[in-house]
């Protein structure tokens, strides 16, 4: 795969979504969403799906990054503080991998740097290349 980053402008929603892949290599991505009206709830702060949509594609950026496919089986989120700034950063990292199984950790900081959410994601490694995959 040459560019993880052109592989997931493949993903509609996180492109709806308006993320941007700030950063992805193998174990690790950084990501950013501008926050915008579509993405706040009726307490006019960020949707807690919105939140979860720029954990989920950071994580997808960092498991996928070594050129197989990666999917998740199990993610979970924590909220810790009401997103309502402008800008929300998301920064996965990789704390286990085997052959089969790797799993994440993804920080989600507002415009402040403050904690927002934390994200726990666990991929299942696929035999077939993202290069595979793309010429399906």
């Amino acid at each position: 795969m040459k560019n993880i980053k052109d592989f997931l402008k493949n993903d509609n929603f996180a492109a709806i979504s308006g993320i941007e892949i700030l950063e992805a290599s193998p174990g690790y991505a950084k990501a950013r969403m501008n926050i915008e009206e579509k993405h706040l709830n009726a307490l006019k702060t960020v949707q807690g799906g919105a939140i979860f949509t720029l954990a989920d594609l950071t994580f997808a950026a960092a498991s996928n990054a070594y050129g197989n496919v990666a999917v998740a089986i199990n993610a979970n989120i924590s909220f810790v503080k009401a997103a309502t700034g402008k800008t929300l950063t998301a920064e996965a990292k990789e704390t286990s991998i085997n052959p089969k199984i790797s799993t994440y950790t993804v920080n989600i900081t507002d415009d402040k740097g403050d904690l927002v959410a934390i994200f726990h994601g666990m991929g299942y490694r696929k035999k077939i290349s993202l290069d595979e995959l793309s010429s399906i």
